[in-house]
């Protein structure tokens, strides 16, 4: 019991986790339990809390394969979204050192980037949670010390992790994923985007397509833009081994699916980025009764995040066809947070979720894609207004602008509901957070021609597109 109410109070130290002034039924020690503390179980505790509800977090975060660690707020603070766009603010304001001597900045010597100066490191307390039945969870901290937790509600949100190839020989032992990245202290090949942005020589592999899942016409966009920025691809490529040389760089040995023959190439680094895998493997879900997708490993949920228990919840990449993105996942939480407090009944929508791509030339979308809307609607049936731009900032600095695209995917007919919106260019993200909010209001195309553009942005060019693709008119915007 000791050792309960010490953990007890390190929870609380946390900020939101401990109420101490309700009085619970005697049944359970919490109203609800969070196992994985990262940005959807804290949202969801942080909410429970402040709505009165005696809550309880357990994160634990087993190292990489390379031995790194890293504390509560998981991938999106650590090791994803927060790194990652800090990451590409240090590669665009190397460009943006280069454009000012366009505009007649007078830059002594070369530019040149310091890696050290920018990676931080994070202190924390976890503990390691897993189901032992529908109401009791049981913790190991890191010494290996136990003990266990009884609640109402239990809340699972341990997201998920990176996987490696383990059928290529050496993949494990000599390669890196992305949570190694933000943490090393040398320079490295990964990250394609913005480590080509801070002076590294970087090449991506790609088996099949680039940006699987998005809209492949501004896939095209992006990789060519990238190509044009100095990013060396290789396509339709699939890694074969890797080997660590005398010299400690590495072999990696690969077969082009084009030729059918086998070539390599040396690196000081190779990442793996074959996508992620959830972890559930150690919850001890089989225990309470929780249904899992066999093929993909995630846990099935229903549109209330409730699983197979009527108790047990689940949020956050760890669910079955969920967007794997922060913002859905803290959404998520906080609205189950009020529905397990009896304050609201509101479920999450997950349609028309805006996300971007923090490549060196920015890509964000939201809604459906051209690909997608032509399969739920057919070709005939959707309308496709585009045009290349050329913002403002490329113009004096003399940068080729030949990727920076606007596609507005529409029902053809009726009031011209808009399907989609996708946006290459600067501040991508910035531009279609604004515009997502038309989605959830029913836009149409007459409303995007019916807004007045703020001059001179690149944003005010969604709202003056209306060349169509079917047209086959030169969309090039020219003029004002």
């Amino acid at each position: 019991m000791a050792a309960s109410c010490r953990w007890r109070h390190r929870f609380k130290s946390f900020g939101c986790l401990h109420n101490p002034k309700r009085h619970l039924t005697s049944l359970y020690d919490y109203d609800i339990v969070v196992i994985g503390g990262g940005s959807g179980g804290l949202a969801c505790s942080k909410e429970a809390a402040q709505l009165g509800k005696k809550v309880a977090v357990l994160d634990y975060v087993e190292p990489s394969a390379k031995g790194t660690k890293w504390g509560l707020g998981g991938t999106c603070v650590n090791v994803g979204c927060i790194p990652k766009k800090l990451m590409h603010q240090a590669a665009l304001l190397g460009s943006a050192v280069k454009d000012g001597q366009k505009y007649g900045w007078k830059i002594p010597g070369p530019v040149s980037h310091d890696w050290i100066h920018v990676i931080r490191g994070v202190k924390y307390l976890n503990m390691k949670g897993s189901l032992v039945d529908e109401h009791t969870v049981r913790g190991v901290t890191p010494k290996g010390k136990e003990m266990q937790l009884t609640a109402r509600d239990i809340v699972i949100a341990t997201g998920g992790r990176p996987k490696y190839p383990t059928h290529v020989p050496g993949a494990v032992e000599y390669g890196i994923t992305s949570d190694d990245i933000f943490w090393l202290k040398h320079f490295f090949t990964l990250c394609a985007g913005f480590l080509t942005g801070v002076g590294l020589d970087t090449t991506v592999m790609v088996r099949s397509i680039g940006l699987r899942g998005f809209d492949q016409q501004m896939a095209g966009l992006v990789t060519d833009y990238m190509e044009a920025y100095g990013t060396k691809f290789a396509w339709k490529c699939v890694p074969k081994k890797v080997e660590k040389l005398p010299s400690g760089t590495l072999q990696v040995t690969w077969t082009d699916m084009l030729s059918k023959r086998d070539e390599c190439d040396t690196f000081d680094t190779v990442l793996w980025a074959v996508g992620r895998a959830p972890e559930t493997q150690h919850l001890g879900l089989e225990k309470a009764g929780v249904q899992i997708n066999q093929e993909t490993g995630k846990i099935v949920v229903g549109p209330d995040e409730a699983t197979s228990v009527p108790n047990i919840y689940a949020i956050g990449d760890i669910s079955q066809g969920r967007p794997e993105l922060t913002p859905t996942a803290i959404k998520a939480g906080k609205l189950l947070a009020r529905r397990l407090a009896r304050q609201a009944s509101e479920f999450m929508n997950y349609d028309n979720v805006p996300t971007t791509v923090f490549t060196p030339l920015e890509y964000s979308c939201v809604g459906l894609s051209e690909q997608e809307a032509e399969l739920r609607h057919g070709k005939d049936a959707i309308e496709v207004f585009h045009a290349f731009y050329k913002p403002l900032e490329f113009t004096v600095a003399e940068r080729d602008a030949s990727q920076c695209y606007i596609k507005v995917v529409c029902l053809r007919g009726g009031d011209q509901r808009i399907l989609g919106m996708h946006f290459t260019g600067p501040n991508a993200g910035e531009v279609t957070q604004g515009f997502a909010l038309g989605f959830q209001c029913g836009a149409t195309y007459p409303h995007l021609l019916n807004t007045v553009g703020i001059h001179p942005t690149s944003a005010e060019e969604l709202t003056k597109v209306h060349i169509t693709k079917r047209s086959g008119l030169d969309a090039t915007v020219t003029g004002c």
